[in-house]
């Protein structure tokens, strides 16, 4: 049974939809943390609705912020445990993404999933596993979890860009490659952006070059 994810909106500034944005925060975060990047991307993407959920979990580290999964190195879990949290969140936010498409009438083309760190992962997840391909993925400071398992658990494959920072203390920067690497390798369109001596965060050419990529998307959509 999924469990229903907590979620924040911005409706599209032209009042009809015809895209979707899904903002996916990272460990210790919760969705509004990353809502307000719809503050600087909205007047430019009039038609596009934003989400931003809650994780499903109160995170252990935080206990104010919300986590997809436990990470043992942080909290002591069990990389079981990790593991199992992560399947279970994965149900969660297909349920979730569902959820959207039907009720703001879209088809998963019209789908852009933007994460940052561990909603990272949970996209690089999730996309790839779906029955029908979103438009594409944005991961911001993130890392593919079990990349050896991508390119055979692959159902759909879709563009993605992947952006990190050369300064970032808390996943390494090395990470970019080794996920750009599996995602090319398993067949997936994959660009990559340094946010030159940024830290584990978001810088302003980094949301530029991916407001340049959603909006190349939404246009290649026919």
């Amino acid at each position: 049974m999924t469990r229903e994810l907590k979620t924040g909106r911005r409706a599209p500034k032209s009042g009809k939809a015809t895209s979707a944005v899904v903002f996916l925060h990272g460990y210790g975060a919760d969705g509004a943390d990353l809502l307000s990047l719809a503050d600087p991307l909205a007047p430019h993407m009039p038609d596009t609705v934003f989400y931003a959920p809650d994780a499903p979990e109160p995170c252990a580290a935080s206990p104010m912020g919300r986590q997809w999964f436990p990470i043992p190195w942080i909290d002591g879990s069990s990389e079981e445990a990790a593991r199992a949290g992560m399947l279970e969140a994965a149900d969660d936010l297909n349920a979730f993404l569902d959820k959207v498409l039907e009720d703001e009438a879209l088809a998963p083309r019209d789908l852009i999933l933007v994460g940052f760190s561990q909603g990272t992962m949970m996209s690089l997840q999730v996309a790839p596993r779906r029955d029908e391909a979103v438009a594409g993925v944005v991961g911001f400071s993130g890392r593919l979890l079990a990349p050896e398992a991508l390119a055979t658990e692959a159902k759909v494959k879709m563009p993605v860009l992947l952006l990190h920072g050369d300064a970032d203390e808390v996943v390494p920067y090395g990470d970019l490659q080794l996920a750009a690497q599996a995602l090319a390798d398993a067949g997936f369109d994959t660009f990559t952006h340094t946010m030159e001596g940024t830290g584990h965060g978001i810088s302003p050419d980094g949301l530029q070059q991916a407001f340049a990529f959603m909006s190349h998307l939404l246009k290649e959509r026919g």
